[in-house]
């Protein structure tokens, strides 16, 4: 799956990436006790605890998307903002992406439900080794519509979560990382008010120390469930 990149938030250096092995992390949290909050979110929709954490599913790489719609089946899909590292030309990219998910069909599956959703992927990416050194630092941030207003849907530092290297050495078990083609999410924060289906999800990664972000705003349109 071929993705189109701006470098380091620099609009005339792009990158074409082509992503060939994409890997959802999930269940990253350090604090245990954060993860258990995030497992009791889903608990009460229905959604069985993990049998380890972190778990990594594997999901087609045709599910990512940069478009700023995509569609779904039925009303029980919700986004989530997630870091989204991958690897080009030796090099690791950290971006943005949203897992965004069928919260019913999770209640089946939670590996099906990864599987049904495009996954929109920002168009901006930085050089981790721009990043790395303060990677606790960043913020990621959410947004979702609703009644016609944006409202505060996640926010918080990435040190809630396990490093990306941390994840790739986990995921990968001793195999050297591969120079091209490999994308990861690296899980998400906590849903503010609880997890629940918008139509409209706009997320941040913020560089304070920097001065930067990267940003993107998608809608969903829905599709009929027909039986």
């Amino acid at each position: 799956m071929k993705l189109h990149f701006s470098r380091d938030n620099a609009a005339n250096d792009l990158i074409e990436v082509d992503i060939n092995q994409l890997i959802i992390a999930g269940w990253t949290g350090r604090d245990r006790e954060a993860i258990m909050h995030h497992i009791s979110e889903l608990e009460a929709l229905g959604v069985h605890q993990p049998s380890a954490v972190p778990l990594f599913y594997r999901v087609a790489t045709n599910q990512l998307s940069q478009q700023q719609q995509i569609e779904v089946v039925g009303g029980n899909t919700s986004g989530e903002a997630e870091p989204f590292v991958f690897t080009h030309q030796g090099e690791l990219y950290v971006s943005l992406a949203s897992d965004h998910t069928d919260r019913q069909l999770e209640t089946h599956s939670v590996a099906l439900s990864k599987q049904i959703c495009v996954k929109p992927v920002a168009h901006q990416a930085w050089r981790m080794r721009e990043v790395a050194a303060h990677w606790d630092q960043l913020i990621l941030r959410a947004w979702i519509r609703e009644q016609g207003e944006w409202v505060l849907y996640q926010e918080g530092t990435l040190c809630a979560l396990r490093t990306p290297f941390d994840l790739l050495e986990n995921y990968l078990a001793g195999q050297p990382l591969p120079e091209n083609g490999l994308a990861m999410t690296c899980g998400t924060l906590a849903a503010i008010g609880g997890i629940r289906p918008a139509t409209e999800f706009r997320m941040a990664l913020v560089d304070e120390q920097r001065g930067c972000s990267i940003t993107h705003h998608y809608r969903s349109v829905e599709l009929p469930i027909i039986a």
